[in-house]
């Protein structure tokens, strides 16, 4: 390891620990994982006893070992309180996406880090895909944005051996996981907000600013779709489309058309570590380029950039504010898809 890694604390050792930021802390660039917590003594010791460090009950005693930053990897309830907690400590924070449960609870934690003079990143790891980075690279090149396409939808029936297939066995421990299902029953809200904030973030980054939003919500049982438009602040209009579950396979893509050209993406469930697919025709000189990437870890990818933004103090990329305005974003299309498609600001 090297001397000048980022000594590392996890703040939360459930499923999306596990499967993703873990195994990336293991094999980045940059980073050492000293200590894990989790109020659960079955997850603390023994996701602690996998990676072999230490293992907490208490986030205070986590925050007591000699770290430089924390990931916050606990539900979005928890991001403001225990992103206060590690900054207040001097610690810098990459918290899992969302930012926090709320807009407002999302820009309090964003002061917090402006006031602690502190690095603040929100996990959402599409950024650090090297095809949407190229992606958003490319932008420039198609002037300004006449019309842009997302959606993202998530499979119901093939997603649980998709998982089994490509997942790590988990520590489990089956009090939380019933308690927690408690929190999610609140269906509509907590998948508009575990899947919305990928989807405003990935467009904020790509086009712009999203002025306002009108959405409708359909549901039938379980499966839940939001479908939506917007205006860009150029005076393009978006469209997207935000469904699970779905009885298909897992599907993610956006198209965006501007005045010299076009550009498409295709991105695949990120456990399958295929970096995004990219498209980009310039109508002028009828070039077209489709890159290959091969493989990527996204969520490497993500905590290595954590890493560099704090030994360089580098803005971090998505920042703090861009948390918010995804928060601010999903508010929008829930206060919308609620009175049917009235137009709201973000």
């Amino acid at each position: 390891m090297k001397i000048d890694s980022v000594r590392l604390g996890v703040i939360g050792c459930g499923r999306i620990a596990q499967v993703a930021h873990l195994p990336a802390v293991a094999k980045a660039d940059g980073v050492q994982l000293v200590a894990v917590s989790d109020p659960s003594e079955t997850l603390a010791h023994g996701v602690a006893a996998r990676y072999g460090v230490t293992g907490c009950t208490d986030t205070g005693e986590l925050l007591g070992h000699r770290l430089d930053a924390v990931l916050i990897a606990a539900p979005d309830r928890l991001h403001l309180p225990l992103g206060v907690r590690a900054l207040e400590a001097g610690r810098h924070v990459l918290v899992e996406k969302p930012a926090a449960d709320t807009a407002t609870h999302a820009a309090e934690l964003q002061a917090r880090a402006e006031s602690a003079g502190r690095k603040l990143q929100v996990g959402s790891m599409r950024r650090h895909d090297p095809g949407m980075a190229y992606a958003k690279a490319a932008m420039a090149e198609l002037g300004t944005i006449l019309t842009a396409t997302s959606w993202y939808r998530i499979p119901a029936t093939l997603r649980r051996p998709t998982e089994a297939a490509l997942f790590p066995a988990l520590v489990v421990d089956e009090d939380v996981r019933a308690r927690e299902a408690g929190f999610k029953a609140d269906r509509d809200r907590y998948l508009l907000l575990t899947h919305g904030a990928h989807v405003f973030d990935t467009l904020r980054l790509l086009v712009g600013e999203l002025t306002n939003v009108r959405a409708q919500l359909a549901h039938h049982g379980r499966d839940y779709s939001w479908h939506g438009t917007s205006r860009l602040a150029g005076g393009g209009l978006v469209t997207f489309e935000i469904s699970a579950d779905v009885r298909g396979e897992y599907a993610e893509g956006i198209e965006i058309y501007g005045e010299h050209g076009h550009l498409s993406i295709r991105s695949d469930f990120p456990f399958f570590r295929h970096a995004s697919r990219v498209r980009v025709h310039l109508d002028r000189t009828r070039e077209t380029r489709t890159p290959e990437f091969g493989a990527s870890d996204p969520y490497q990818r993500q905590v290595e950039a954590f890493a560099r933004a704090i030994a360089t103090d580098a803005p971090t990329d998505p920042s703090g504010v861009d948390g918010v305005a995804a928060l601010r974003l999903i508010e929008a299309v829930a206060t919308s898809a609620a009175a049917d498609g009235k137009e709201v600001e973000p």
